[in-house]
């Protein structure tokens, strides 16, 4: 049984990756129109406040001129809060390019 449900786990991070990149590809439109990225995720168009299956909870923060870091957290009443090595998923861009947290693992690659 804790095998299944660290199958299941592992399966649900899915959804917390189509959001974030997602969430990148919707800055990258922003940044390529407006010379910036957007500041808050109602600027994003296709984005929203959780992700596709609702497992998760996203955010944003700008971190510099031309970075920003996108955080997707398991909500606490749904099928991802047991997740403990994988609670929130990040995304870190600095001009255009990536960096995935807090492992590899968590984005299954």
């Amino acid at each position: 049984l804790p095998s299944y449900r660290s199958h299941q786990l592992q399966a649900g991070r899915v959804d917390a990756v189509a959001a974030l990149t997602r969430l990148q590809m919707a800055q990258e439109q922003h940044r390529a129109a407006h010379g910036l990225y957007a500041s808050q995720l109602s600027a994003l168009r296709g984005v929203g406040g959780a992700s596709p299956q609702g497992r998760y909870s996203l955010a944003m923060a700008l971190t510099g001129a031309e970075a920003y870091r996108a955080t997707a957290t398991a909500r606490p009443d749904g099928p991802q809060a047991g997740d403990r090595e994988c609670t929130a998923l990040t995304l870190d861009v600095v001009q255009g390019f990536a960096q995935s947290g807090p492992s590899a693992r968590c984005w299954q690659r």
